[in-house]
């Protein structure tokens, strides 16, 4: 069933004249510049600083809290040589930040070291033992936590009784008491006012960078870009500038780690783009966090052998597609887990705890409710949460930490550890955060529409108009625009098991191709109902051929989809209404309606159209026509003059005629199909034209005069014949006009 998976919101504002001659400059188009309007870019400096970002307009790092102290601290342990260790994250944004701080210590001249935890067996953030291992057989004197600490006070208090200072630069929630570390640089510390509050874990580690080198390191900036789009922050303001001016670096990068990488990743190095990180590079250096050991990542990011580089960037691709591989078995898995509740607390004793998150947000794409998946050992249950916009899962959840062993996390997305005895505590909590803030969990996400396009409107040109509205990502989405009133002119499943969809559609003489991910089985609806679609805009190239291709973010049916199956071999719904054998059952799906068979008579029509009209009254959504015939009238017909003329010679011919035995030769002898023959028979008997005892049809011979339309048989045939003639010859659209027509 096509169904919008989101909350279309279709924009209708467009850029005033004046707003137009701003933007005439920059080679905008008309589409391009009323999205910028529509994102508040109001006057030339906005314009100026969001078309053209400029290192020039980042933010003083000496803003940030306690940022001079940090620094200071940081450059006498280079003055003493002491030894430093950089305390990073098992995800793209950790091992990115850790590599930030290596490269800037190293330009330093610190003797400096750096650890990524282990998921499994560290958890996420400071880590006790951890510590314990690097202060005692290390002699590590100061520590900096990259991508983490706000969340760690007891290691950090050992830490720091042991005569270890440890530095925190974060950008996670920050719980109500902090750790009492030596310094503490968040762009959200309440006691400082940074301009920007969306850095990420490496933006945070640049501005660290930028204080001690004193200088903006713009060749640090390949790796600030995959740290930030991979964390999904807001690409605005002070991340805007920093991406968009690390994808340059990324596109020339001469970090031979990060080459291998991208071969491997088929990256066009000409067309590097935010997509690249998001889709390409990001997903793999996750994956190495997710299933084992993420330290080879600093040297895959910070080192210059190529040879090892090589060997790591084949290990990391390779632990990309096993991650690919457990992801889907897991997933399918929990889809049969899935209950009606407004939360899903799903765990497996058998599932791999690395990649959790992963399912939970495609889960939690399916579902729109928030999804928490754990897996078990041993009693304990360790895993990820992904929340809709509406349900703030950290805020939920914060007040019942003594759930927890370990938690923590952002407003939509949360790690955490717990007992599986305090799993149902854990969803009356959420169950009774719902009721007391009386969030609304049956409304979607929004999916905010740049405009409706006719598809003349759309070309190659309008594409590149729009690139220069990029990157793209949080708070500054890539545009969505509505597309209908078109025809499908060609519906086909491709891809690796047929799970995705392409579609060819036209509007008036205008054609271009559509893709919808994750929606292949969807192909026979698409080609018979009617939809609108939300897409973005790509190119597709192909033997030296680009052209312009729509990505189908969210499909809906234009009214009630009626999808002809009569000629089709298709497993139909089972828990849906169901019309058969002339009578309705009811079944689960009260939206969907399955015509199996078609009626046999007009009582049989007259209790299918009240069927569909209390339907359309309540739901419904879809209706299939199977519309099997048992006794195939239409194709036989009715009975012409000429066959009732030579059935009723045939009976003077023999008076006596036993059709139990002889009725196939009489048949063959008629040329009339047996079908027809019959009901002709009965319609004789209704007339008194013969008798039938005993299977022995008998010639009355002082029978009354009749027309063969007199007979009630014989009339009943002939509405039959219409009806079957409707149900099987006709569009399913007229049919269903002849359906809920009153």
């Amino acid at each position: 069933m096509i169904r919008a998976k989101y909350d279309w919101q279709l924009k209708t504002v467009e850029p005033s004249e004046d707003f137009l001659k701003l933007t005439k400059k920059y080679k905008l188009d008309k589409l391009a510049s009323q999205i910028l309007q529509q994102r508040g870019i109001l006057d030339a400096a906005q314009l100026e600083a969001f078309l053209n970002p400029n290192l020039e307009n980042l933010h003083d790092p000496f803003l940030l809290h306690d940022m001079e102290k940090a620094t200071a601290r940081i450059l006498l342990a280079i003055e003493r040589s002491e030894n430093i260790l950089i305390y990073g994250d098992y995800d793209a944004d950790g091992m990115t930040a850790a590599s930030v701080m290596k490269t800037a210590l190293d330009e330093l001249g610190a003797e400096s070291q750096v650890y990524l935890p282990n998921r499994f067996t560290d958890g996420y953030g400071p880590n006790l033992e951890v510590y314990q291992y690097f202060i005692s057989n290390e002699k590590i004197d100061l520590i900096i936590t990259v991508d983490n600490g706000v969340a760690g006070a007891e290691p950090i208090a050992w830490a720091q009784a042991q005569g270890v200072d440890v530095i925190v630069t974060d950008h996670h929630a920050m719980p109500e008491k902090l750790p009492e570390a030596y310094a503490i640089i968040h762009p959200e510390h309440p006691d400082a006012a940074y301009p920007f509050k969306y850095l990420a874990g490496v933006g945070v580690a640049f501005k660290v960078a930028c204080a001690l080198l004193e200088y903006v390191p713009s060749e640090m900036l390949d790796l600030v870009a995959i740290g930030t789009i991979a964390d999904m922050v807001s690409l605005t303001d002070e991340n805007r500038v920093l991406v968009a001016h690390g994808l340059k670096i990324l596109a020339q990068t001469e970090r031979a780690g990060l080459q291998e990488l991208m071969k491997y990743a088929g990256v066009d190095f000409d067309k590097v783009t935010e997509e690249t990180v998001g889709f390409q590079i990001a997903p793999r250096l996750n994956a190495l966090g997710r299933l084992d050991d993420p330290n080879p990542a600093i040297e895959l990011l910070t080192g210059w052998d190529e040879d090892e580089a090589h060997d790591i960037a084949k290990m990391i691709d390779e632990k990309n597609k096993e991650r690919k591989e457990i992801v889907e078995n897991i997933y399918e898995q929990a889809l049969e887990m899935l209950t009606d509740e407004p939360v899903q607390i799903l765990y497996h004793k058998d599932w791999h705890k690395g990649v959790l998150g992963i399912v939970a947000g495609r889960l939690l794409e399916k579902t729109h409710k928030p999804v928490i998946m754990l897996a078990e050992e041993d009693g304990i249950l360790r895993g990820s949460a992904r929340s809709i916009a509406a349900f703030d899962i950290f805020a939920a959840l914060s007040p019942h930490r003594d759930l927890f062993m370990a938690f923590g996390g952002h407003k939509q997305a949360a790690g955490m550890t717990i007992a599986v005895e305090n799993v149902p505590a854990l969803k009356q909590a959420m169950l009774d955060y719902i009721s007391e803030n009386a969030i609304d969990m049956s409304g979607k996400s929004p999916l905010e529409l740049a405009g409706s396009c006719d598809l003349d409107q759309l070309s190659l040109e309008t594409l590149n108009a729009l690139a220069k509205l990029a990157p793209f990502g949080m708070g500054n989405p890539k545009p969505h625009f509505l597309v209908e009133n078109y025809q499908v002119l060609q519906s086909r499943s491709m891809g690796k098991e047929n799970s995705h969809l392409k579609l060819k559609i036209v509007q008036e003489k205008q054609q271009v191709e559509a893709v919808y991910f994750h929606h292949g089985n969807e192909d026979l609806e698409f080609e018979q109902a009617q939809t609108k679609l939300a897409v973005t805009l790509s190119s597709n190239s192909w033997n030296g051929n680009t052209t312009l291709q729509l990505m189908v973010a969210d499909a809906a049916a234009v009214g009630i989809e009626l999808l002809d199956l009569r000629s089709r071999q298709i497993n139909l719904p089972k828990d849906a209404i169901v019309f058969a054998q002339n009578q309705l059952k009811h079944g689960i799906m009260e939206d969907v309606l399955v015509i199996a068979e078609a009626p046999e008579d007009l009582a049989g029509l007259t209790a299918l159209k009240t069927a569909v009209q209390q339907a359309l009254a309540t739901d419904l959504k879809m209706i299939y026509f199977k519309n099997q015939i048992a006794n195939s009238y239409y194709l036989t017909g009715g009975g012409t003059r000429e066959q009732f003329a030579k059935l009723y010679k045939a009976i003077y011919q023999f008076p006596e005629f036993d059709i139990r035995y002889k009725l196939g030769a009489l048949c063959d002898y008629l040329k009339i199909p047996q079908l027809l023959l019959v009901k002709m028979i009965k319609i004789f008997e209704e007339l008194q034209f013969v008798t039938i005892e005993n299977g022995l049809m008998t010639v009355n011979k002082t029978a009354e005069k009749h027309e063969i339309s007199e007979s009630t048989i014989y009339q009943e045939l002939q509405e039959i014949v219409k009806l079957q003639e409707l149900f099987a010859l006709a569009p399913v659209q007229e049919i269903y006009q002849k359906l809920i027509e009153k």
